[in-house]
Parts: C-alpha cells; sequence; structure tokens
C-alpha cells in the first residue's frame, strides 16, 4: 500500500522509487502483483506519463486511511509501552478527597496525560487492601490502622500524616476547653465510629488510643461516612474522633479539638503491587512520590 500511494502521489516511477530510497524495478513489480492480486488495473501507464484509473483513485482512498489507521495503532503502541495511555484504576478512602492536594494531583496528572483514562472509585482501606490483591484497582489512597505494616506484595508511599481530633456537639462542656482535652476525658462519652468490618483503620486506632487512656468506649452508633458522623454527633447522639481533615467539611454545630499526650497521628499512604512494572503505573507512582504537597507532615500544635 505505500509502495502504491507513493507512486499515485508523484505519478511518476522514478520520483516514488526514489521518495521509497529503492530501485525502480521492483517497485514496479509491486505495483503490477498488486493489481494482479486486486484483478483491476489501477495505473495507465504511457511512455509520457502515469495516470490513476477509477478503481486507483478508490484504491488510494482506501489505502491512505488504512496507513493512517495502522500508523495511529503503532503510535498508540509506542505511547502505550511509554506510559502515555491506558487506563490506571484507583481508590481512595472517605477523608482523601478533603484533602487537597489529592485533586489536585490528579487534576495534574491528567493534563498531564490527556491520553490516560483514570477511573476512581471510593472503598475503605481494608476493601482497597483487597482490590489490590485481586487486580480489581492498580493503586489506593488508603487510611490504615496506627500499626498498620503492609505485606511483602505490597509497596507503600506516605504522602500526609495528620491528627486525630475530638469532634463534639458544639454545646458539649469539654467544646471550649483551650489547648485541647485528654482522652480520658471522653471514657464516659457515648462513642459514634465507623464500623470496624469495613477495614478502616480509624476504629483500631481509637480502640488503641481508648485502652492507652484506660477505657473501652461505649460505641452507640456506627456510620460509614465521616460527614454523616459529623452530622450525628452535631445532633448530639454522641461523639467521635476522625482526621482534622475534616474540618473543612463545615458541619455546623459540632466542635474539633486536639488531643493531649496521645499517638494521634493517622497516615495517608499510596498504595500499590510491589512487582507491578506496568510503565503506566509506574509513571503515576513517580509523580506522586515527587508530588510538593504530598510527603509532608503536617505540624503538630506544641502541647499548651
Amino acid at each position: 500500500m505505500r509502495y502504491f500511494v507513493a507512486v499515485a502521489e508523484e505519478l511518476n516511477f522514478s520520483r516514488a522509487a526514489e521518495r521509497l530510497h529503492m530501485s525502480q524495478p521492483p517497485l514496479s513489480m509491486q505495483i503490477k502483483a498488486i493489481e494482479e492480486e486486486l484483478g483491476a488495473t489501477l495505473l495507465e501507464r504511457t511512455r509520457r506519463r502515469v495516470a490513476l484509473t477509477e478503481p486507483g483513485r478508490l484504491f488510494l482512498e482506501k489505502a491512505r486511511a488504512v496507513l493512517a489507521e495502522v500508523d495511529g495503532v503503532g503510535d498508540t503502541v509506542r505511547r502505550a509501552a511509554r506510559g502515555e495511555v491506558g487506563e490506571i484504576r484507583l481508590a481512595f478512602t472517605g477523608s482523601v478527597p478533603m484533602f487537597e492536594a489529592f485533586p489536585r494531583f490528579i487534576q495534574a496528572f491528567r493534563e498531564r496525560y490527556p491520553g490516560v483514562r483514570v477511573e476512581m472509585g471510593h472503598l475503605s482501606t481494608g476493601g482497597q487492601l483487597q482490590a489490590l490483591v485481586e487486580r480489581r484497582i492498580d493503586v489506593g489512597f488508603l487510611r490504615p490502622a496506627h500499626l498498620f505494616s503492609p505485606s511483602p506484595e505490597l509497596a507503600v508511599h506516605e504522602i500526609w500524616q495528620d491528627e486525630l481530633h475530638a469532634v463534639l456537639p458544639a454545646s458539649h462542656r469539654l467544646a471550649r476547653s483551650k489547648g485541647g482535652i485528654r482522652m480520658a476525658d471522653l471514657a464516659d462519652e457515648p462513642f459514634i465510629l465507623f464500623p470496624r468490618g469495613i477495614g478502616c483503620g480509624l476504629f483500631d486506632h481509637v480502640m488503641t488510643l481508648a485502652s492507652q487512656a484506660g477505657f473501652a468506649p461505649r460505641v452507640v452508633q456506627e456510620a460509614r461516612e465521616g460527614t454523616t458522623i459529623m452530622a450525628l454527633v452535631a445532633a448530639g447522639t454522641g461523639i467521635s474522633i476522625l482526621p482534622d481533615t475534616y474540618q473543612k467539611a463545615s458541619i455546623p454545630g459540632v466542635a474539633h479539638l486536639r488531643i493531649r499526650s496521645a499517638p494521634t497521628r493517622s497516615r495517608l499512604l499510596l498504595a500499590w503491587r510491589a512487582a507491578e512494572r506496568a510503565p503506566l503505573l509506574e509513571r503515576f507512582v513517580k509523580m506522586a512520590e515527587a508530588w510538593p504537597a504530598f510527603g509532608r507532615r503536617k505540624r503538630r500544635p506544641h502541647a499548651g
């Protein structure tokens, strides 16, 4: 097809052969072979001129379209090999979108690689870990338990550390405590927490904090969304412990208080399969590792 297109565009075998970096006799043989295979004369040849026949004009149109498609496929394959096109499937926990660097990073990645389709979904930390093992997602933004240690099958990169805060009704007796409160101050309070069964690291972290303070939380209600928990707190159902990122949700009627003298740092991790070598995933991970707002630790206020 490329031989024919060259001759059809040049309408001269010598110039076409020069353009194709070959001698004229083999080129003439190739054109003749095409005509024999198709059973049609594509070019009218005389000593003075070469002209396209009607079947030749039709074949030229189709040949150009086919060659463009072939070139496009080749370019797509090469770009995929470089990690510039394709699809990446990611999941995130409920608090991640409130971390302002996350949507900015996703937007910047899409702008840098417009040929990549980013498929996103909300999954709990436990759900993400399972989905990574089962290859249903490629990368996860998760908040694991306080003592989480990844399995050898997973690679992780810490993108953020924030603080767990006590979330109380604004009318609560402790709501105006200056300098924060102690975990022990919440021993007699009714708690609203994420369910343990969804694999969220926050439940285990809260249990650890309470155990270190010498009590077991009295859980009166569970909810799967942080904003729902805050709405229940505002309604006076109980109190909760949530990452301070949730302050950005601006739920009226609640107060966020720092918990003094307790290991309240909570980590957001990027996780992916350690053995995965897909170029697109490697580009995503490298960009995340270099993203300025990821990896910075939020400073904890000095205890007062």
